[in-house]
């Protein structure tokens, strides 16, 4: 089995795979200056067949070190899991290599961060490491289908820093 460290959750880090939702940089004052818009920090992508939709995931907490075989892509639009709770949890990416997966990353939040996969990146399952593992989830909603897994032919093992 592999080992994978993780890595803090930054948006230069992130960014070949798709964006940090946070409340950091530029900003500007709306509410009669009682509240700071962090404004347009994803590229939502739906695609010609799709529309936004918003669900709700209520997943299992897990804990480091963490196996997994199994990674998911969806190939026509974006997804972000935004958490609604102020725990830290576990990101894993992997570059695609012509179809499928190459090497995972692993990343971390800082418990104030939710993230946007772009259309087609490969990534793991949603991995609360606290509960509850309640998040909204930010998809596109349409009648094809949106989802290839794929599994690792070994597992990889997720450890801390």
């Amino acid at each position: 089995m592999t080992p994978i460290k993780t890595h803090p959750l930054t948006a230069a880090a992130f960014a070949p795979f798709g964006d940090v939702l946070d409340a950091t940089g530029e900003f500007r004052l709306i509410n009669e200056g009682m509240c700071q818009r962090h404004h347009d920090r994803a590229a939502l992508d739906f695609g010609p067949a799709g529309r936004a939709g918003i669900s709700i995931f209520n997943a299992e907490a897990r804990a480091l070190p963490y196996e997994f075989s199994l990674v998911e892509r969806h190939p026509e639009g974006s997804q972000a899991f935004v958490p609604m709770s102020e725990h830290p949890f576990l990101v894993i990416v992997a570059p695609d290599e012509g179809g499928t997966p190459g090497t995972p990353r692993a990343f971390v939040t800082n418990g104030a961060q939710g993230i946007n996969f772009h259309r087609g990146t490969w990534h793991g399952v949603l991995t609360p490491l606290h509960a509850p593992g309640l998040f909204a989830v930010i998809d596109r909603i349409g009648t094809t289908a949106n989802l290839e897994e794929y599994r690792y032919a070994q597992a990889w093992r997720v450890i801390g820093a």
